[in-house]
């Protein structure tokens, strides 16, 4: 009897071993242990479990299984204050870790994260959740230290723990916390196991986090990068990823941030401009303002501002009233934007707005400047001949060496990215009865396209060949127009001119009787084909398909009929 005694007040000293011993860090620590509850979409609660402060901003850590699936979280503090976690900062599921922001009390306990890591052999703590100033706590050691980069640590530690000590701070004797204690898949584990502090303090939302599985797996507001550049990333990629309401507020928490960067405020004013209603009219032209305000660049602003606005007139069938959103405020802004700084892009929304507005002058001289610039391309060039081509009276040679200009930027043997250009100039060398270089550079088109070309590719070739008396491969042309487009009754009637241009009679009447069965309403295939029957052996066949191209509306024809019905 005196033997069980014994053994059991053993027990019981060895059980109150940690309250004799109690670190004086203690009681303050307890302090930054906190409890952690969250919810579902129907707010139901989802989990519960624990986590702990390392700053006094109110960052937190705890384990992610707590958070998957969460709409909603709090965090209730060791004096029993309830604060809800705002922003979610990172986490990782392959170590069951997540980092997390909550409102902060003006007092707000936080542990002191080690500088460095925790040794094997080293006495360690595990620190629990208690609103009572008595704690149960666990004392340990550390048995084994494992690595698992960038001066993070994974430790095996020789004390028991259970459900309830996961996401406790685990702490060393000078009371700065090194890790959390990790879930154990094993319940019989004389064993725990926990992830090195640096680890967790380490997780963090960077430009391409808006795809991470794990982070979209917690609905709860995610924080943005901390670095300024991966924050603009972040935005830009999230523009496309989140529902309207998420994007407009991660947008207020960037301009929040970074008060300073324009990006924010010309963002937040192309979603409000993009909703085109009147209720956002002075929201836009705020953050227009603020954004000219805070810009090192004036130039760059008017810039931005003026692609903006012309952007939305173009995109745009039905402009608000009151709102001063015109194409002509959007060409002050550039002309102001280029009267400080006469860069190579804003040329090029210059002459785009002058193009809209069909002043084509202004626009050619526009696309002219900005191929003075290093941005000068075959697009430029090819922007500078149209806008000239639509001028009245402009010399068709000078659209040519614009597109000279624009398809020197390629090398030979051309491939496909140089086929636009080459095919544009063979067309004005054609409007320009240039008709034998027309078709040397459609060839050259056939060529860089790799002879995937459509039928109506043919069809154009053999107009510019038949004006340079090519007429062989002007008929090669369009047999093949109809070999691949058989059903075209359009290119049937281009086939049959073809063969009346040649006293191919024969051949005429075939592809025109071909052409009317497809279309019976074709009143040129009527027409034409009326004339080479008059012209023929059947006179009578003739003058009713010219009777009948008459009746579809041609004109032609009745000057026909008069004539052959004598």
């Amino acid at each position: 009897m005196k033997k069980t005694i014994l053994i059991t007040i053993c027990a019981l000293s060895i059980s109150g071993l940690w309250a004799q011993e109690l670190p004086k860090w203690s009681k303050k620590a307890r302090k930054a242990v906190f409890s952690v509850i969250t919810y579902n979409a129907d707010n139901k609660i989802l989990n519960t479990g624990n986590g702990f402060y390392i700053d006094s901003n109110g960052t937190g850590i705890s384990d992610y299984s707590l958070f998957k699936g969460a709409h909603r979280a709090v965090v209730v503090t060791s004096d029993g204050k309830e604060l809800p976690v705002t922003l979610i900062l990172g986490a990782n599921d392959m170590y069951d870790v997540v980092r997390f922001r909550t409102e902060a009390s003006k007092k707000q306990e936080a542990l002191t994260p080690a500088v460095i890591g925790g040794k094997e052999n080293e006495k360690v703590y595990v620190m629990p959740y208690s609103t009572q100033n008595s704690i149960n706590c666990i004392s340990g050691t550390i048995e084994n230290v494992d690595s698992i980069g960038n001066n993070s640590f994974y430790y095996t530690l020789s004390m028991g723990t259970g459900a309830k000590d996961v996401s406790c701070p685990l702490m060393n004797e000078n009371g700065e916390v090194i890790g959390l204690i990790q879930r154990n898949s094993d319940s019989e584990d004389k064993k725990s196991y926990a992830l090195g502090i640096n680890y967790a303090k380490s997780l963090s939302i960077n430009a391409l986090s808006g795809t991470d599985a794990t982070l979209k797996s917690i609905k709860i507001k995610k924080g943005l990068p901390e670095d300024e550049s991966q924050a603009l990333v972040f935005i830009y990629m999230m523009a496309s990823q989140l529902e309207d309401a998420e994007y407009i507020e991660i947008l207020n928490d960037f301009i929040k941030t970074y008060p300073k960067n324009t990006e924010g405020y010309l963002r937040r004013a192309t979603y409000y401009m993009n909703k085109n209603s009147q209720e956002f009219i002075s929201i836009v032209e705020d953050d227009l303002k603020r954004m000219t305000d805070v810009a090192e660049n004036k130039a760059e602003a008017h810039y931005n501002i003026a692609k903006l606005i012309y952007s939305y007139n173009v995109n745009t069938t039905e402009q608000l009233e009151k709102a001063d959103w015109t194409m002509e405020r959007a060409l002050n802004e550039i002309n102001q934007a280029i009267s400080e700084a006469g860069e190579g892009l804003y040329y090029q929304v210059q002459g785009d707005i002058y193009f809209a507005i069909k002043d084509y002058g202004n626009a050619a001289a526009a696309y002219e400047n900005l191929c003075k610039t290093p941005l000068a391309s075959a697009a430029t060039y090819y922007a500078a001949a149209k806008a000239k081509e639509l001028m009245e009276g402009t010399d068709k040679k000078e659209l040519i060496a614009l597109m000279d200009s624009a398809v020197a930027f390629y090398n030979t043997p051309y491939g496909k990215d140089a086929a636009p250009y080459i095919f544009e100039r063979a067309r004005i060398k054609s409007d320009a009865k240039m008709y034998r270089e027309a078709v040397m550079d459609y060839n050259s088109f056939y060529d860089a396209m790799l002879g995937q070309v459509s039928a109506e590719f043919y069809v154009i070739r053999q107009q510019a060949e038949m004006q340079c008396r090519m007429y062989q491969q002007a008929i090669n042309d369009i047999n093949k127009a109809v070999e691949m487009e058989p059903a075209n009754s359009g290119y049937w009637t281009e086939k049959g001119s073809i063969h009346i241009r040649l006293n191919q009679t024969d051949e005429a009447i075939s592809s025109l009787e071909k052409a009317v069965s497809l279309d019976p309403k074709n009143a040129d295939a009527y027409r034409m084909l009326g004339f080479c029957q008059v012209k023929g052996k059947d006179k009578k066949q003739g003058l009713e398909n010219l009777n009948k191209a008459k009746e579809l509306g041609d004109t032609v024809a009745e000057d026909l009929i008069k004539k052959y019905s004598k």
